[in-house]
C-alpha cells in the first residue's frame, strides 16, 4: 500500500506585493509568507523527532489565521499543508482522520479561489489522491490524481511544484521518459524571490532525479504520512 503525502507547496503572491520597502505591507501576505517559512525551516531543518511538536504549534498559527480571514484561500491552503505535516508525526487512527481534513481544506481553497497560489492547491491535493490509500480505507485515485495535476499545470505550466510534482506522480506510474521532461522543467523554472528557501530545495530535487535519470528523486513525500501506511496494513 503506498504511502500518503505531504505535498507541499507554496504561495504565488502578486508582483505588486513585492515592490518597494516604502509601500505598506499587507498583513495577510506577511502572515502567509512568515507561515511557509516557518513551515519550510521545520521540513528541511528540524530533526524529525523534534518536528511533531514543531507543527503542532504552527497549526495553531494557521487556525488563528483563518478564523482571522475565513476567506482567504492561501490561509486555508497553509493550513492544509502543515495539516498534512503533522499528520506524519500522529497514530494511525488521527492520520486517516487528517488526511480527509486536508482533502477538505484543499477544495474549500479552490472553492474560494482556484488560482491561488498558482493553482499550488491542486498540486497538493493531486498528491494527496495518488498517495493515500484507496477505498474503503480512504478515496486514493490515481485517475482523479492525473486530472488534478493536469490542472496545475494548466494554471502554472512553468511552476517548480506543478512539474516536480507531476513528474514524480508518472515515475511512479512506470513512465519514466515523460517524467524526466517535467522534472527538467522543474530544475530550470524560476526560484521565486519570496520562496527561495523552498524553491531551491526543490529545484535540487528535480536535479537530483535527472541525474539519476531513473532512480528517482529523493523526496521527503514518500515519507510523510508514513502512519498511514501502518493504519492501512491492519485494515
Amino acid at each position: 500500500m503506498k504511502h500518503a503525502i505531504q505535498a507541499v507547496k507554496k504561495i504565488i503572491l502578486p508582483l505588486a506585493l513585492l515592490m518597494a520597502s516604502h509601500v505598506q505591507a499587507d498583513p495577510v501576505t506577511d502572515a502567509l509568507n512568515a507561515l511557509e517559512s516557518e513551515w519550510a525551516k521545520i521540513y528541511y531543518q528540524v530533526p524529525k523527532q523534534q518536528q511533531g511538536h514543531a507543527y503542532s504549534q504552527l497549526l495553531g498559527k494557521a487556525v488563528e489565521l483563518c478564523k482571522k480571514y475565513p476567506k482567504e484561500a492561501g490561509a486555508i491552503f497553509w493550513q492544509a499543508v502543515i495539516k498534512a505535516s503533522y499528520a506524519d508525526h500522529q497514530d494511525p487512527v488521527s492520520a486517516l482522520s487528517a488526511v480527509h481534513d486536508v482533502r477538505d481544506l484543499l477544495n474549500q481553497a479552490i472553492g474560494i479561489n482556484p488560482k491561488a497560489m498558482g493553482g499550488s492547491a491542486y498540486v497538493v491535493l493531486g498528491t494527496l489522491y495518488h498517495m493515500t490509500p484507496s477505498w474503503p480505507i480512504a478515496f486514493g485515485d490515481d485517475d482523479e490524481a492525473e486530472k488534478l495535476f493536469k490542472t496545475a499545470l494548466a494554471i502554472s505550466p512553468d511552476g517548480i511544484d506543478s512539474n516536480f510534482y507531476y513528474g514524480q506522480f508518472l515515475q511512479d506510474k512506470g513512465n519514466k521518459e515523460e517524467a524526466l521532461r517535467y522534472f527538467q522543467r522543474a530544475s530550470i523554472a524560476p526560484v521565486r524571490p519570496e520562496q527561495v528557501f523552498a524553491d531551491t530545495r526543490l529545484e535540487a530535487e528535480a536535479k537530483r532525479a535527472l541525474k539519476n535519470a531513473g532512480g528517482g528523486p529523493i523526496s521527503g513525500k514518500k515519507a510523510m504520512f508514513s502512519s498511514l501506511n501502518t493504519a492501512a496494513q491492519t485494515k
